[in-house]
């Protein structure tokens, strides 16, 4: 989206560049401070993490934490394994592209995005760590799920700085606004003039009226998609 400048009353621009998930119960999107990546929690049947690099949408980490979901219906073990881990469990820290994982075991994962090496810190004994976040200087504040609160210092010799950062997350969304356009004002048909991409793919509009050819390891919605094509196929 861009929002015109001026004394003007702002008015919200939908831009054509479009990222697109697999499914739908997604968390708010996260970005790190030098907006050089995007963390996305989700979703309504598998605790999911997915990271993009932007400006380019890229995606550089997929990953269900705990167990994939088994199918409907679903066992009583892996809803309680949902319900244990918290939907506002990740945060960004100053370290560039360095993701935060708040676990049920009360420790916190370090991963970094690029390489997907881990390393697990324990923060607290006998709480599951309830929720994650980032202060605007860099230290990550956790609260466990028996009340405790913890700030806690994740600097590790990083010497990038809050206005280095400002002017990269800057660039970066200068960088996305040039490499697109803004839909139509007459644009009535939103998707019609959407670029989509998942990270991996990318599909005009005209891409997704034609495919009806798809497997497993698509993404749920293709496959949707996929379907409501040779359906309309058949009936003409």
């Amino acid at each position: 989206m861009r929002v015109d400048q001026g004394t003007a009353p702002a008015v919200m621009r939908p831009l054509r560049r479009a990222l697109i998930l697999d499914c739908d119960g997604y968390e708010t999107p996260l970005f790190s401070a030098d907006g050089r990546h995007m963390a996305v929690r989700g979703n309504a049947y598998d605790n999911s993490v997915e990271v993009f690099v932007f400006p380019s949408l890229h995606r550089v980490l997929a990953t269900t934490l705990g167990d994939p979901s088994p199918g409907y219906p679903y066992p009583r073990e892996w809803l309680d394994q949902m319900e244990a881990w918290s939907r506002h469990n990740i945060a960004f820290g100053p370290q560039p592209g360095v993701l935060w994982i708040a676990t049920p075991t009360g420790a916190l994962v370090e991963v970094d995005v690029e390489t997907r090496q881990a390393v697990e810190h324990h923060v607290l004994t006998g709480s599951r760590l309830a929720a994650l976040a980032a202060t605007a200087s860099g230290e990550l504040l956790v609260a466990g799920s028996g009340g405790e609160l913890v700030l806690l210092s994740a600097l590790f010799g990083s010497t990038q700085t809050c206005t280095t950062s400002r002017d990269i997350a800057r660039a970066a969304a200068m960088a996305f606004r040039e490499s697109t356009a803004e839909v139509p004002d007459d644009g009535d048909d939103l998707e019609a003039h959407l670029v989509l991409t998942d990270g991996t793919r990318t599909w005009e509009a005209d891409d997704l009226a034609t495919v009806t050819a798809v497997d497993a390891t698509d993404p749920t919605w293709l496959q949707l998609q996929a379907a409501v094509n040779k359906a309309q196929l058949q009936s003409e």
